[in-house]
């Protein structure tokens, strides 16, 4: 009879030992466990894109395969520099108006090259899209004083090259708010040295390059003694 007794009492302890133990084993499982901190969801798995995927196209591919088809470059300003430099200045073929169309779906052009063109000033027009510009040559083209009501629109200019263009003093008058601009180039153009120092005043940082052919404002006449 008392051995029966121990034997029960070993087992009982045997068991209660296991359950112990599966007790013990399944709070550390638990504990383990990560649960999301409350109120914010579990994170979702990282999925990788399917293998052949293709990159997300370029906004500005449309745009500038219109240019180049066109006889325009555009590339980069820099390798590391996403911004963009279009050049019309050096195309194989007469370059119009109908060139500039495409302009209006590019972004981040601050440069611009139209030197020796044949834009005109409705041409000009076009590039009222381009707000990020910042030099714009117009040099040997035939653009005049309607373009200006243009140009005197791209805010961030800091250089504009009219040499050689039909622009006169009155053209000159609408670029009061280039604020920016610091060099601009009016080289056997209509403007006068008078105009040129008007706009001086309108800008004091700029530098206006009149070229050596024009004439040097008259000195003003002195007062009559009375």
């Amino acid at each position: 009879m008392e051995n029966g007794r121990r034997d029960l009492a070993r087992a009982s302890g045997a068991l209660l030992l296991t359950a112990l133990f599966a007790g013990t084993a399944e709070a550390f499982q638990k504990a383990g466990a990560k649960k999301p901190a409350a109120g914010k969801p579990a994170a979702k798995p990282r999925t990788k894109p399917p293998a052949g995927a293709k990159p997300p196209a370029d906004p500005n591919a449309a745009a500038i395969a219109q240019i180049e088809k066109l006889g325009g470059r555009v590339a980069p300003i820099a390798q590391n520099d996403l911004r963009l430099e279009v050049a019309f200045n050096l195309a194989s073929s007469p370059v119009t108006d109908a060139a500039l169309a495409p302009l209006k779906g590019l972004k981040k052009v601050i440069q611009l090259n139209l030197a020796r063109t044949a834009v005109t000033d409705a041409g000009i027009a076009q590039l009222a899209s381009l707000s990020d510009l910042e030099r714009l040559h117009l040099e040997g083209t035939k653009v005049g004083d309607r373009a200006l009501a243009s140009v005197g629109k791209l805010g961030n200019l800091v250089y504009l090259n009219l040499y050689g263009t039909q622009v006169s003093d009155a053209g000159l008058g609408q670029l009061g708010n280039l604020k920016k601009l610091k060099s601009i180039y009016l080289w056997q153009t209509k403007v006068t040295p008078a105009g040129a120092d008007a706009l001086k005043k309108a800008l004091p940082g700029v530098e206006v390059v009149m070229g050596f052919d024009t004439p040097a404002a008259p000195a003003p006449a002195p007062a009559e003694k009375k």
